[in-house]
């Protein structure tokens, strides 16, 4: 099981990011939802992912790197890390997340920062066990109380 650059305008990513929209419609007001388009995760800045099990896409996950103007570095913004119902429990979302650290590493960027929700979970688990912290909001984000701002020091 591999994480691996693919194309978020194929047909097996388009139809995965379509259920993830439905998926953070059905927990969060669209206000609440900051969801990247097909459009935005092809950008030169973005890096998306996926893992395949038995040739179906079961994962994906991106990261565009960004830079913070107060702190004057750079930054991995951690975007669409989704594993439908039917593959979770398998580790898949660890893989992307390493993989997405990893190639934050290979370009110099040390710090990964995410956004999530406080109705899941089974992500914010992940996100605590792989050394996210807690932060306030980073970027164009906005406090909100359906949103967790979380942030990890990379280590080569």
């Amino acid at each position: 099981m591999k994480a691996e650059r693919i194309n978020p305008a194929s047909t097996a990513a388009v139809r995965l990011i379509g259920l993830s929209d439905a998926y953070m419609a059905a927990l969060y007001p669209a206000e609440s939802n900051h969801l990247e388009s097909v459009q935005a995760l092809a950008e030169d800045n973005v890096m998306f992912l996926g893992c395949h099990l038995d040739d179906q896409l079961a994962a994906c996950g991106a990261v565009k790197i960004l830079f913070d103007e107060l702190a004057l570095c750079s930054y991995g913004e951690i975007k669409r890390v989704f594993v439908p119902e039917e593959f979770r429990g398998k580790g898949l979302s660890k893989h992307i997340m390493q993989a997405l650290e990893d190639h934050l590493l290979a370009n110099d960027v040390r710090i990964a920062r995410l956004e999530t929700g406080i109705r899941q979970p089974e992500a914010l688990g992940l996100y605590y066990r792989l050394g996210y912290a807690e932060r306030g909001p980073f970027g164009d984000y906005q406090e909100d109380p359906l949103s967790v701002f979380m942030e990890k020091k990379l280590l080569a």
